[in-house]
């Protein structure tokens, strides 16, 4: 029996997922401005393409639930307040395009260089 938490499964799916959701928020620090770019239009390109994240369906995350997301199975983790489907509209139309202007401005306009790439 795998272990759940909210309508997610914590299997290898859930904690991948974790890990490069955390990725696209600490990447700018550790990668090349191309690499995170790359990065973020491949997501951006799947909510456009399939409408969902694909990862999802993985980990048992019902997507046709029309507020769910992996952000807010997070923010229900930790017991923040949040609405879902204003959180949903943020992460698959701003989130993306945000992080990836941060890197440019970051690493471009300031000069800020990555940690590993």
């Amino acid at each position: 029996m795998k272990a759940k938490l909210e309508n997610s499964e914590l299997n290898f799916a859930f904690w991948f997922h974790l890990f490069i959701t955390l990725l696209a928020w600490i990447g700018p620090f550790l990668f090349s401005w191309y690499w995170m770019l790359s990065a973020y239009i491949i997501v951006i390109l799947q909510f456009i393409f399939f409408k969902r994240c694909l990862l999802n369906k993985s980990h048992g995350l019902d997507a046709n639930r029309n507020e769910a997301t992996f952000y807010s199975v997070l923010l229900n983790w930790v017991n923040y307040r949040h609405n879902p489907k204003r959180l949903k509209y943020w992460v698959r139309v701003w989130l993306y395009p945000i992080l990836a202007l941060f890197t440019l401005v970051y690493q471009l306009v300031f000069g800020f260089k990555p940690l590993i790439f």
